[in-house]
């Protein structure tokens, strides 16, 4: 025969062929190794020419059920030059012939005939697809790793299905998907059955946007889509819903609302309650009453109607856009903050539902049993004047506000400088002190940012561990998550516990927002997901967020550096950090002194472990920085400038880095764990 493309006769090859197919013999149209028991040609004069039968037969221009608008024309070529094609089909690249057409859709030869046959329902022509009735197999466990089907992305176990050697999984029902409806959701004109859509858009039913190729109906003239599962023509008269006291009826004549449930538009069926005089989509009848976000400390149930005097703020704590507040939401009663529906649950591994039954114990903010303290004494003010902390041996005293005796001293929770309200230890001999919100802190809690949120974080004291918030280690109090084993420390816990958050270094409430992309304006670094103010387009890393508003550092003696927010000093000498000496960015954060005209980098100041107590016992040695000389580590014989370790027994130089000790501990582990 004669083939577009080649010059010289083709001959075929089968089983009852004589000739054999040379071995590593690949079709020079598809790419693909041809198989000795394969229908293919092969040319008469050039050695090496294959063609599979299917890739000779393919005619030069496809009308495409999928593609109704333009034919697809067989091209031996890139349309696109050296630049090369990807396959909208099954995404991987071609580099020889090409169904192209001039909407930029690309197909391999394969993929383009099998969509086709699919689509005319010529199950015949789909001879390496194998057709299995999954219902008549008993081996449930090897059902179940078989993938999803390309038409409706639904598992293909326990169904009856198409699966080819390329890896095409196809479920019968949607193999046999009529290529044409009528549909009541769109009376002005037929939907058809696509595959692709080049630009995605949201089912009119459920709203949602697919970007996955997969089955949908559209009218691409008026960019109407519906998901095949959304096609449904005959939708429930009635449906009741367990968190909801009524029955919901359906209106059968399709009009625009907005639901009552989530707050946006509706084009398909609504249902109406007529009781409570609301209107929802099917989907949102459903809608789970109390859900846990870990973008919130408490659970947040979902209410159709919010009274506005209620909350701090109308915005949405995830979008940080405008609530209607005419419409459903999610909120919390606690901390006044709403949500917006489809933010709340837009990702599956952001939340989970709560049972009406746990509500009390996963909103509980402060019972009896987690309570950390108990109260021995209270003024006439109702104050707790001396206490027991579940963390400390000796009753603890409420502090005086005159406290020039115990400048220099820091809290053994935070490990940041004491400042009232504060306890004491009643103990003259103990020097320990709390802040009196970080001794109110519950023993056990649930940290809103981190991601293992249906455990609660415990309370300990008798670590040095890296916060995974701040990334900074820490010989405080900590909260200790015993199914990832990862720490907060309190500094942060108590920093991030309000939401929206005020800071001291802004005016506006800072509310985390996962679609920042960008710098951080305290520390100038890239990042993304931010503590933002959208009125200011502020952003914050967690890190910068939880600097301490005041630190001690021995580059000034006398007083507290305070964190400043902004140099507006435009003499360029100033910009120098009085630490390091070097040139410090006047748009970042910096500590500073205003009496003593002090300026530093947060890092020269901070160093690697501000958050350590010195004077503290770990393993049996002292936690010490030294500052009048500098004695040489025992394990790398360099200098110790900063935080270091030494034995305190009289007559014992011993001392070693932390950073050393640190690594050998590690080290140690490691070959433990090798043993």
């Amino acid at each position: 025969m004669e083939n577009f493309g080649h010059e010289h006769p083709l001959i075929l090859l089968n089983e009852q062929s004589n000739q054999s197919v040379e071995e590593e013999a690949c079709c020079v149209r598809c790419g693909e190794k041809v198989l000795p028991s394969a229908l293919c040609f092969r040319c008469t004069e050039c050695s090496g020419f294959y063609l599979h039968k299917l890739c000779a037969d393919a005619p030069l221009e496809i009308n495409h059920p999928f593609h109704p608008t333009h034919p697809l024309v067989l091209l031996p070529s890139s349309p696109y030059g050296s630049k090369g094609w990807k396959c909208n089909f099954c995404d991987q690249k071609g580099d020889r012939f090409v169904y192209h057409c001039s909407c930029k859709l690309d197909f391999h030869i394969k993929c383009a005939l099998f969509t086709y046959n699919i689509a005319q329902n010529n199950f015949k022509e789909l001879e390496h697809v194998a057709y299995e009735d999954a219902s008549t197999k008993n081996d449930g466990e090897q059902l179940e790793n078989l993938g999803d089907c390309f038409g409706c992305w639904d598992p293909l176990a326990n169904s009856v299905y198409f699966s080819p050697d390329c890896g095409f999984n196809l479920h019968k029902k949607c193999a046999e998907l009529p290529l044409e409806i009528n549909h009541k959701c769109h009376r002005r004109h037929p939907l058809f059955l696509q595959f692709i859509m080049l630009e995605p858009l949201p089912c009119k039913v459920c709203h949602v946007t697919v970007e996955r190729r997969g089955f949908v109906y559209c009218c691409l003239p008026c960019k109407f889509v519906l998901h095949i599962q959304c096609v449904s023509p005959s939708p429930p008269p009635i449906i009741e819903d367990k968190s909801h006291p009524h029955p919901f009826t359906l209106l059968s004549r399709r009009t625009p609302f907005i639901c009552d449930a989530c707050g946006t538009e509706g084009n398909g069926f609504a249902y109406l309650c007529c009781t409570c005089e609301i209107m929802v989509h099917e989907r949102c009848i459903s809608l789970p009453r109390i859900i846990k976000s870990r973008l919130h400390e408490h659970c947040i149930s979902h209410t159709y109607f919010i009274e506005e005097e209620n909350f701090k703020s109308w915005d949405c704590i995830i979008c940080l856009e405008e609530i209607n507040m005419e419409a459903g939401a999610y909120y919390c009663l606690y901390c006044k903050i709403v949500a917006h529906v489809n933010c709340a649950t837009k990702d599956k591994d952001w939340f989970y539902v709560v049972e009406k039954e746990n509500e009390d114990e996963m909103s509980s903010s402060g019972s009896l049993e987690l309570s950390p303290i108990t109260v021995i004494e209270s003024n006439d003010a109702g104050e707790a004047t001396r206490i027991n902390h579940f963390k400390h041996e000796h009753n603890l005293m409420l502090g005086s506000i005159e406290m020039v005796e115990y400048v220099g001293k820091c809290c053994d929770g935070c490990i940041l400088p004491i400042s009232p309200p504060y306890f004491r230890c009643s103990e003259a001999s103990c020097v320990f002190f709390l802040h009196k919100g970080c001794a109110e802190l519950l023993k056990k809690k649930q940290v809103w940012l981190h991601g293992c949120q249906e455990q609660l974080l415990t309370l300990i004291s008798d670590s040095v561990s890296h916060c995974e918030i701040c990334r900074y280690y820490s010989n405080g109090f900590l909260y200790k998550c015993n199914k990832c084993k990862r720490h907060i420390c309190l500094k942060c816990v108590i920093a991030l516990s309000e939401r929206p958050l005020n800071h001291p270094g802004h005016p506006h409430p800072i509310s985390y927002y996962l679609q920042y992309r960008g710098q951080c304006h305290g520390c100038g670094r890239k990042f993304r997901n931010a503590h933002y103010c959208k009125d200011c387009n502020l952003a914050l890393c967690s890190k910068c967020l939880t600097l301490p508003i005041t630190v001690q550092h021995k580059c000034d003696e006398k007083h507290l550096l305070a964190l400043t927010y902004g140099d507006d000093n435009d003499y360029s000498a100033t910009h120098y950090c009085d630490i390091c000496e070097e040139t410090r960015d006047p748009s970042c954060w910096f500590y500073h002194c205003a009496t003593c005209n002090t300026s530093a980098h947060v890092k020269c100041v901070l160093r690697d472990y501000p958050f350590i107590k010195l004077g503290s016992i770990f393993h049996g040695l002292t936690f010490v920085r030294k500052i009048y000389y500098y004695p040489k580590c025992f394990r790398c014989d360099k200098p110790c400038l900063d935080l270091a370790l030494e034995c305190s027994q009289p007559g014992c130089s011993y001392i070693i880095h932390f950073t050393c000790f640190r690594w050998s501990q590690w080290h140690v582990h490691s070959q433990q764990e090798e043993d």
